[in-house]
């Protein structure tokens, strides 16, 4: 059986346990929520080194870093490096975008050596394999996709994003009705021009069963790709994106009742007043499917800081209800993030999300801002940089910038408002 049918037994499986010990929850509220497929539980039974997370509600607010090879950079060793960024960053799942190279290599790889859950997104190498095989990607058959899918389930992937909800009916009314930047998704244009091509049904879509059988045989949680995704403020909660998310909604109800795990993905580019109702609008329409959303950026024209105007919408999305952030990196849409892209990315995210569950109340995030307090009134530099977001860079801004020994910091010295307190009214 698949976790959420053991969950709906009944069963406290080994994953329930991990997950309530991570959070501070009983097991058995853990196992309730996953049966009512309000938490996922991402574990494919080959990923051997998993220690699993759990994603959904009333749990800590998660964060996932993107990697993979491109046509520039197709090496697959220098993803194995980002990688070990991601997890010394104390990242909550990643995924293999790759799209060159020794694509299965990499992916095995970073299974191999990963201890959280790892996704991918199948359609990238359906369409490698079929550019290779057939000179053109909408040359590709719904068996090639539907192969791909099969392998990657059982290499060990814990989640894959599927674009499912790209209907060839919403994908007409689009080209009639064109949005200022289109779609932005690599996986929602390659569906898109697939079905224009061919003049076909999405088969993710279509043959929607036979994507949760594969599913089954491993145990893969499905993330419903948001294809239709908005990729600027101007296009931000349109009929195309609203359309897309009603389908998902259904298909949501279908993998529940098929006994798989599943969550929705969700915009892309969003205004700051947009974000909360998006929240809103995603939890109604999916029956409050746990939510993973890709920042969501603010503005359009932070470049090179675009890690910023994510984590800014991050925190308002996690606030309102979002459950898991996809980190954006200083590189987003500028090119393949470096090793310290990946960690900019990733500690951007996690402040959003911290920020977030602060909002939400989680115990565990009220308990470190206080001990993080009580560290600072206590001038106790070393407790504050185990309990900082980055220790590595708290580090080294505080040897930097002291180069004399003292209690105090340079910024304020002898005038430290705390070490004034501590000396006349006492350290309570």
């Amino acid at each position: 059986m698949t976790q959420i049918e053991r969950a709906r037994y009944g069963e406290i499986t080994s994953e329930i346990k991990e997950v309530a010990a991570q959070e501070g929850i009983q097991p058995e509220t853990i196992r309730d929520l996953v049966a009512r497929g309000l938490v996922v539980i991402p574990a494919n039974k080959n990923h051997k080194k998993l220690i699993p997370r759990g994603f959904g509600r009333g749990l800590r607010t998660k964060v996932n870093a993107n990697l993979g090879t491109s046509p520039i950079f197709p090496e697959w060793e220098k993803e194995l490096e980002k990688l070990e960024v991601a997890l010394s960053c104390e990242v909550d799942a990643v995924m293999d975008l790759s799209t060159a190279g020794e694509i299965r290599t990499c992916r095995r790889q970073i299974i191999a050596r990963s201890s959280v859950p790892v996704g991918t997104v199948p359609v990238y190498e359906a369409a490698v394999r079929a550019r290779t095989q057939y000179g053109a990607v909408v040359e590709m058959d719904a068996d090639d996709l539907f192969q791909v899918i099969a392998d990657h389930a059982e290499d060990g992937v814990d989640f894959i994003t599927v674009h499912c909800g790209v209907t060839r009916q919403i994908v007409e009314k689009l080209k009639e009705n064109p949005r200022l930047l289109g779609i932005v998704s690599r996986g929602g244009a390659i569906m898109a021009g697939w079905m224009l091509h061919r003049g076909e049904e999405n088969p993710l879509y279509s043959q929607f069963d036979r994507l949760l059988e594969i599913c089954r045989t491993c145990d893969v949680t499905l993330s419903l790709g948001d294809g239709l995704r908005p990729g600027c403020l101007d296009d931000a909660t349109d009929r195309a994106q609203i359309e897309e998310l009603i389908v998902l909604g259904e298909l949501v109800r279908r993998a529940r009742d098929a006994g798989i795990q599943v969550m929705v993905e969700g915009p892309g580019h969003v205004p700051l007043d947009q974000i909360e109702a998006n929240v809103v609008l995603q939890k109604r329409l999916c029956h409050d499917a746990p939510f993973y959303v890709l920042g969501p950026l603010v503005t359009d024209i932070a470049p090179g800081y675009d890690h910023i105007a994510a984590a800014i919408g991050g925190a308002v999305a996690a606030a309102a209800g979002a459950d898991f952030l996809c980190y954006v990196t200083p590189s987003e849409h500028l090119g393949l993030p470096t090793a310290e892209d990946v960690r900019e990315g990733i500690i951007a995210s996690r402040i959003a999300a911290h920020a977030a569950d602060l909002v939400k109340k989680i115990p565990r995030a009220w308990e470190k801002d206080r001990a993080m307090a009580e560290a600072r009134r206590d001038l106790n530099w070393e407790k504050q940089m185990e309990l900082a977001l980055d220790p590595q860079k708290s580090r080294k801004i505080r040897l930097d910038r002291n180069p004399v020994p003292q209690e105090v910091c340079s910024m304020c010295g002898e005038f430290c408002a705390i070490d004034i307190v501590k000396q006349y009214f006492g350290n309570k």
